[in-house]
């Protein structure tokens, strides 16, 4: 918001300033330009600022003067497809530097320019960012593929925003924030209290051995051999026996740990016993989704037959030949889809896949549902693509299942093409896509889509998307969506090619 707040105020002095205005359109005053942007942003309190006309042209850049006249169109147009603000990288002079840029813009003698400005995200940055000192953010971009396995803390929450990759492929990434918490002062209690039950064994002990030498055989040995079996107890490992018949306070601290780590078993019981349950209904439920996505077709297939049946045996018999490739093609997918759910994580075949194949496949047998008309544009030489046949076949039945749903009262079309794409450092891919004329998503609505068991659908049960998320990530792919109310969404799917 701030970062708005000071593009509308640039915004306003730009158009008010009659020079500019007549360097920009009536061309001269070439000096003026070069330090408008940069005395503005100085102003405004922004770490990167560029103007650029109608063509992309910069016409003034404050964070980096020689940026002047070059073409950049890629920017504005990216930063626009990521909702006016996104993550970018940066240059000066001296080194380039990540920002959060905001995209304004404004008309000048009937011409469109674009103002681009942002803020540094830094060190310091990120840390006005949280008044908690435990709280740690952290921001990677592509290519940075950075883990955080740090034992020392914990992460809380992980979200992604637009990134603008620019370059020979500018296109649109996602980048991730990390929020960790230190787990430093957990740590320390762990400790101190471990050290207090330490000195108190200590104590006990070194008065014990004031007393008397046979109260230090008698106390002292029984102590220590608590300690060590209370040194023995974790988190992981709770089989420690506390067992005593004494009479004696030691006794009663035995039995009392005794309990304690009793309570402390059950308690780990409950919980891995709580995951087991909650791992077998998320399985359940997807299980559940894959099942009814194979039995659709067999259910469409015996309707057919039922029709042609009323017409006679010739037309049940030619029915049957006509459709037997569908009932097989299901059952197979099924069979498959057994096995895979019997090994409980399949393991992708290696082999390449030929992903026209697998879309023909699909959909005949779900674009005879007559529901809505189902286009296939196929590219003619289509490299394979390194994926299970079966995973991108219950890919295409998700997206084209939730397309068709989307439609309103049949009327509209689903379309179903490939592409070849470049697949970076991994050579050659393939590009699905899958678009509709439906009702299409607000961006509230597309935040939360991919989210598991939510739906806007009656009866749905909100796994799809969810499901093609996970299984276009464990295929190495990608997924992106262009959506907007009323006029559709649109889905492409990027796979490695069985070269990479």
């Amino acid at each position: 918001e701030g970062v708005a707040t000071r593009l509308a105020a640039l915004k306003d002095a730009v158009a008010s300033d009659n020079r500019f205005r007549a360097a920009v359109l009536q061309g001269g005053d070439r000096s003026y330009l070069l330090d408008y942007a940069g005395n503005a942003m100085r102003l405004a309190g922004l770490a990167m600022l560029q103007i650029q006309d109608d063509e992309g042209r910069i016409v003034s850049s404050g964070h980096f003067r020689n940026e002047y006249d070059q073409l950049e169109p890629d920017l504005p147009r990216l930063l626009a497809a990521a909702g006016g603000t996104a993550l970018v990288r940066a240059r000066t002079p001296e080194a380039p530097f990540l920002a959060l840029a905001r995209l304004d813009s404004l008309r000048l003698g009937g011409r469109r320019f674009t103002l681009v400005g942002g803020i540094g995200v830094d060190s310091s940055f990120l840390a006005r960012l949280t008044p908690d000192s435990e709280l740690t953010i952290a921001v990677t971009v592509p290519p940075d593929s950075a883990t955080w396995a740090d034992p020392a803390t914990q992460v809380v929450s992980t979200l992604t925003r637009p990134f603008v990759a620019e370059g020979d492929s500018a296109r649109l990434l996602a980048a991730r924030i990390v929020v960790t918490h230190s787990l430093a002062s957990l740590t320390a209690l762990r400790r101190g209290v471990a050290l207090s039950f330490l000195v108190a064994v200590v104590a006990t002990g070194a008065i014990a051995s004031l007393l008397a030498a046979w109260l230090s055989t008698r106390i002292s040995r029984p102590l220590t051999a608590l300690a060590a079996k209370t040194a023995e107890v974790d988190v992981d490992r709770l089989d420690v026996a506390f067992e005593s018949d004494r009479a004696d306070e030691i006794g009663t601290l035995t039995r009392l740990l005794g309990a304690m780590t009793e309570r402390l078993r059950a308690g780990a019981a409950r919980l891995r016993e709580a995951e087991r349950r909650l791992a077998v209904g998320d399985l359940a439920r997807q299980v559940n989704h894959d099942i009814k996505n194979g039995l659709i077709p067999i259910r469409n297939v015996f309707r057919h037959f039922a029709q042609a049946a009323g017409e006679g045996p010739d037309r049940l018999a030619a029915a049957f030949r006509e459709r037997q490739p569908t009932v097989e093609s299901s059952i197979s997918y099924l069979e498959s889809l057994a096995g895979n759910y019997a090994r409980l994580s399949p393991q992708p075949t290696g082999e390449p896949c030929d992903v026209n194949a697998v879309v023909r496949e699909t959909v005949s047998r779900l674009g005879d549902t007559g529901r809505a008309e189902v286009r296939v544009e196929l590219a003619d030489a289509l490299g394979p693509a390194r994926a299970d046949p079966l995973v991108v076949r219950r890919i295409l039945e998700n997206l084209i299942g939730n397309a068709l749903d989307s439609l309103a009262a049949g009327a509209g079309r689903v379309s179903v093409s490939t592409r070849p794409v470049d697949g970076g450092a991994s050579g050659s891919g393939v590009r699905i896509t899958v678009a509709d004329t439906g009702k299409g998503m607000t961006k509230e609505q597309l935040n939360r889509a991919f989210d598991d068991f939510y739906t806007t659908k009656p009866g749905g049960t909100g796994l799809g998307l969810s499901i093609v998320r996970r299984l276009v990530l464990d295929a190495s792919g990608a997924l992106r969506v262009e959506t907007q109310p009323g006029a559709g969404s649109r889905f492409f799917v990027d796979l490695p090619g069985a070269s990479a």
